[in-house]
């Protein structure tokens, strides 16, 4: 293991399990279901099912930042033990939580003078993210210091590519966290909606597909298109609540990319994302051709 801290938010949507035998870090995010907060502890207080089934029956959500108080107070903590800390945020395109987390550092950074601490925008979310802090850790692990994994994912974070769709856009367009860019259809039946996170961190919806077996075509196509067909990384996959969905897409990309790295992941998409996507959404994360303007 390295000596310093790898760091993300609970929005990197990865297991308890896995934080741990990975050793990285993280700070948990809040969210409300009608009006009542609660902690994002992975699933722990309120499981996934529990979560989806509540928007369903039209409970209403919302989550809050991590603020500047509590960044100061968990990074404090492993400063405080002389280590020098990397940590990645859930991306600015969706998110107060880089800018909060810059400010902390500058208020640290006088504290403890000797100390580094190097804070990434992920420009990701849920297992993109997650993804992302995975192939951190094998780099840490690998014996990469931490200034130039900081070089490293500065250089590499928009390769890392969300190609996802949706049965159901309504959360997303109450949560408010779609980009102005949007080519929003308002959901029909039969209908599912097409996103992306484009070069800003934002999701994008860009159009509809009629059916999910389309659906399904559509994101696996984009998938390798961007991967390449000679892949040899590795695929995550999350979904909200719609497992099925997601086995079948899976199935898809391991016909399509037979070289990748071990079995593709599937992973689900956690309460605080979720509260703004919503049942219904799958998502295919890979490192890829960048995203550009």
């Amino acid at each position: 293991m390295g000596e310093y801290v790898l760091s993300c938010c609970s929005t990197a949507d990865l297991s308890k399990e896995d934080f741990i035998s990975r050793d990285i870090h993280y700070i948990s995010n809040f969210y409300q279901i009608d009006g009542v907060r609660y902690k994002d502890d992975l699933g722990e207080t309120v499981s996934y099912p529990e979560f989806y089934q509540a928007i369903r029956e039209g409970a209403v959500t919302k989550t809050s930042h991590i603020n500047v108080e509590s960044y100061v107070s968990y990074f404090d903590e492993f400063l405080a033990d002389g280590k020098d800390i990397l940590h990645v945020t859930l991306s600015s395109g969706l998110s107060d939580t880089y800018k909060n987390a810059t400010k902390a550092k500058k208020i640290l950074d006088k504290k403890y003078p000797e100390r580094n601490i190097y804070i990434v925008d992920s420009m990701a979310a849920s297992s993109g993210y997650g993804l992302i802090m995975e192939t951190l850790a094998d780099k840490r692990d690998e014996g990469v210091g931490i200034k130039e994994l900081y070089r490293w994912i500065i250089d590499h974070r928009m390769n890392m590519n969300h190609i996802l769709f949706s049965t159901n856009i309504s959360t997303y367009l109450r949560g408010g966290r779609l980009s102005k860019k949007s080519n929003i259809v308002k959901s029909a039946v039969n209908y599912c909606q097409f996103l992306y996170m484009n070069y800003l961190g934002e999701l994008v919806v860009r159009g509809r597909i009629r059916g999910k077996k389309n659906a399904y075509k559509l994101v696996v196509d984009k998938a390798v298109e961007s991967a390449g067909d000679d892949y040899k990384g590795r695929v995550f996959i999350s979904n909200s609540d719609c497992k099925e969905d997601a086995i079948k897409v899976a199935d898809m990309i391991k016909k399509r990319l037979p070289k990748i790295r071990g079995d593709v992941e599937i992973r689900d998409i956690g309460n605080t994302v979720g509260s703004h996507a919503g049942p219904g959404t799958v998502a295919i994360y890979l490192w890829g051709t960048p995203r550009v303007s």
